[in-house]
């Protein structure tokens, strides 16, 4: 790594910051984490203060008991705030609820720590905010050239139309609980469909939560025994994993589908035994993560989440000092 970035390591714990002693997304308990968002790969318990934006001290609060408000700091997006001589700001990912790049300033140097990030349009989170920067370090989930994410808009009328087609059939739908199945609600109600949707019950409390921010998800019903009888025709969101189990016995011929930016990959979906893939992704694919690269004006990349290869040598053959940084998850 490039000697004048010394101050930002890569440490046990996670990407720390020396100068302003903190840790991005740490993966052990620290005194001071800075976090991007929500997903549990990224938001840990544990720590003894954390700074996140507001609606992901809220998301960490919903999911764990320790969390505590005077052991968090909110700070809302394009805020500065001074941590010794480093000075931090959140600027919007695009992810989900909250995401948050972490722009950080020291001594005429700015980094950018994109976190997860897409660059698409997404009803239910605050767009992606492209910010100049000497290095940006970025997200590679999706870092190959075959994936290449339809528009979600596209995908939804998948669903929609095979609502219309097989009326006999419940829709069950896997999406992860946070992010994904309030994007998947808002893309539906977008294009008028009024009909109550039917939850998995670990839905219920994130559902909750962005309706607490204003985000409009039409009427939601929580499925029991009693519901399953009645789903003919509908949609069932339920978390991927459900789709498996035993809770998923006993809906009216359903039919499953699976809302994930892997579903571009014909062996998962074999192996899932999708019937209705979704490509719909809460990540940047090849497209959005190449484009980032040229238009952010860094002239150092390190990559990091994914597939960093890929991704490294493309910015290399544009000129750019680049590579991996490997962070455990």
């Amino acid at each position: 790594m490039n000697d004048k970035y010394s101050w930002l390591r890569q440490g046990t714990k996670g990407l720390v910051c020396t100068p302003g002693k903190f840790v991005i997304d740490p993966i052990q308990p620290t005194d001071l984490a800075v976090i991007t968002h929500g997903h549990a790969d990224h938001a840990r318990s544990g720590h003894r203060h954390i700074i996140a934006t507001p609606e992901t001290i809220a998301i960490m609060r919903a999911r764990y008991k320790d969390i505590r408000k005077e052991s968090t700091t909110p700070l809302d997006f394009g805020v500065a705030k001074k941590i010794n001589d480093v000075e931090i700001r959140f600027a919007s990912a695009g992810h989900i609820l909250g995401s948050a790049q972490v722009v950080i300033d020291y001594r005429g140097t700015r980094v950018v720590v994109s976190g997860d990030y897409k660059r698409r349009a997404d009803p239910s989170c605050e767009p992606f905010e492209l910010v100049p920067c000497n290095l940006f370090i970025t997200e590679a989930t999706f870092g190959l050239p075959v994936f290449s994410h339809p528009p979600a808009d596209t995908e939804v009328l998948k669903l929609l139309n095979s609502l219309k087609k097989f009326p006999d059939k419940t829709h069950l739908v896997g999406v992860y609980a946070l992010g994904k199945c309030q994007r998947l609600l808002c893309h539906i109600r977008k294009h008028g469909y009024t009909e109550p949707i039917f939850i998995h019950g670990a839905m219920r409390p994130l559902c909750d939560l962005y309706k607490s921010f204003g985000y409009e998800l039409g009427e939601l019903v929580q499925v029991t025994s009693r519901v399953k009888k009645i789903t003919a025709g509908k949609i069932v969101v339920c978390p991927p994993s459900a789709i498996a189990e035993k809770w998923s016995r006993g809906f009216v011929s359903p039919m499953t589908c699976l809302a994930s930016g892997w579903m571009r990959i014909r062996q998962r979906v074999k192996q899932r035994q999708i019937e209705l893939p979704l490509i719909i992704s809460d990540h940047a694919d090849w497209y959005e993560l190449t484009t980032t690269v040229r238009e952010v004006g860094a002239k150092d990349i390190w990559v990091t989440h994914g597939q960093e290869e890929a991704l490294v040598h493309y910015a290399q053959t544009i000129g750019l000092n680049s590579a991996p940084l490997s962070l455990q998850t």
